[in-house]
């Protein structure tokens, strides 16, 4: 049982890779401990938004990943 996590943009350099495997199913708390400190301190921002399931959550601390989830780690966007 696992959830896919995806680095996007600048956090996929922070994390140094684009995607990770964790155990199902994974909580704010766990995903903070799953992605490392410096991805962490990023995700406390409220310009990085999480996805689930293909859902841009309006609150990221709710989250609540199951067994073949994706969680996306969305950074800002920029340009015009």
């Amino acid at each position: 049982m696992a959830v896919t996590i995806l680095f996007l943009g600048p956090l996929r350099d922070l994390a140094g890779e684009p995607t990770r495997e964790v155990a199902a199913p994974l909580d704010w708390v766990g995903l903070l401990a799953a992605v490392g400190p410096e991805v962490a301190a990023q995700l406390g921002e409220a310009r990085v938004n999480v996805a689930c399931a293909g859902k841009v959550l309006g609150e990221k601390t709710s989250l609540s990943a199951q067994d073949g989830d994706e969680v996306a780690l969305l950074p800002p966007v920029s340009g015009g």
